[in-house]
Formats: structure tokens, C-alpha cells, sequence
């Protein structure tokens, strides 16, 4: 079982590094198709005082998007679905998979130093997560259909846990911004994540 974590751990790894330019690719190129799985980025903080270096890496599950096509960009930009159907909305369920590791998991530093007066690895356990969708200059803020921690149970000793943010929305613009915002359980906010088809 040991190999197995750590291999899907190198797996994501790969994964989160490629992510900030499949990100940056969908926002610069035209005709960029995005994938079920698609990379959000990651950040690395070293934790003080205890020194511990702490990853956090997103991902976006959304089946619906397999395929989908940004076309043209600016003003004139676009959506069309895998069979060739403009989309006008975002797909009404998704998830944010959020990864949290103490591992030394990420090739880059720690890039912002954060104070965490409380063990390391009961934060992993206690992080919170807000989203907020944002319109133009307007911000609304979406409540999560669930968020749950899923591989080692929270009872086991262990230096990484991942979460998965589901969410059910309607209606809401392709054009909008979703940012999921990771917390501290004093409600800081230690990164973000974005989440936009246009």
C-alpha cells in the first residue's frame, strides 16, 4: 500500500507540475481542448515555526469538459463542446481535488513562509475551502455541495491527505471565475486555486 501512495503521489506530482501551463495554455491559445482531469497549479510555503514544507496541489474532476474547445479569444471567445454544441455554462457538477503534503513533492522552494502556530500534521487535517465565483466586478460566494477527505483515513498518522470539494451549481456564466481558496482553520487563506473555461 506504501508503494502505491507513493507512486500516485509522484503521479500527481507530475500531474500539479504541468498544470500551470495547461492553465496558462487555455488562456492563451485558441482551440485548446481541456481534459476531464485538468491541473490547477500548485504552491509550496514553509510552515513557521516548526520549518515543515508544506505543498498544496489542485486539480479540477469535471467529466463534462473531456473535449470542450476554447475558440478564438478576448471578446470573441468561445466554447464548443466535443460534439461541435456552443456552451454557454459551466457544467452544473465538479469537484476541486485539493492535495496537502508535508513530502517534499514539488521540485520548486517554498516560495512564501506562513505562521501555523499548531502541528503540521493536524493542519493537513483541519484546512477549510471557500469558493467564490466572480462576475465581472461582482463576487458571490458558492457553498459546496460536500467537501470529504478521501485515501488514509483521518485516524492514521500520515504526512499527506487529499480532499475533494464537490460542487453543484446552476446557471452560472461560462464566462464567470471560480476560485477555490484553501484556509487555515483560523481562516487564513494559504493559496487559490482557479477554476475558468473562458
Amino acid at each position: 500500500m506504501k508503494t502505491y501512495i507513493t507512486a500516485a503521489s509522484g503521479l500527481l506530482l507530475i500531474v500539479a507540475s504541468l498544470g500551470v501551463a495547461a492553465v496558462t495554455h487555455a488562456a492563451q491559445k485558441p482551440n485548446f481542448a481541456f481534459g476531464s482531469n485538468t491541473p490547477a497549479g500548485y504552491e509550496v510555503m514553509q510552515l513557521k515555526p516548526s520549518g515543515d514544507t508544506l505543498s498544496l496541489m489542485g486539480l479540477i474532476e469535471c467529466p463534462e469538459i473531456e473535449g470542450v474547445r476554447q475558440i478564438s479569444q478576448g471578446i470573441n471567445a468561445k466554447l464548443i463542446s466535443a460534439n461541435g454544441e456552443p456552451i454557454k455554462a459551466f457544467p452544473q457538477h465538479f469537484s476541486f481535488r485539493v492535495t496537502a503534503s508535508l513530502r517534499k513533492v514539488v521540485l520548486d522552494g517554498p516560495v512564501i513562509s506562513v505562521n501555523v502556530p499548531y502541528d503540521s500534521h493536524d493542519l493537513l487535517l483541519k484546512l477549510k475551502f471557500r469558493v467564490r465565483a466572480y462576475h465581472g466586478l461582482d463576487v458571490t460566494e458558492i457553498a459546496p455541495e460536500s467537501i470529504e477527505m478521501i485515501g488514509v483515513p483521518a485516524d492514521v498518522p500520515y504526512d499527506e491527505r487529499v480532499y475533494r470539494v464537490n460542487m453543484n451549481v446552476s446557471n452560472l456564466p461560462a464566462s464567470d471565475r471560480l476560485v477555490l481558496e484553501v484556509l487555515s482553520p483560523q481562516d487564513e487563506v494559504l493559496t487559490h486555486f482557479l477554476f475558468n473555461l473562458l
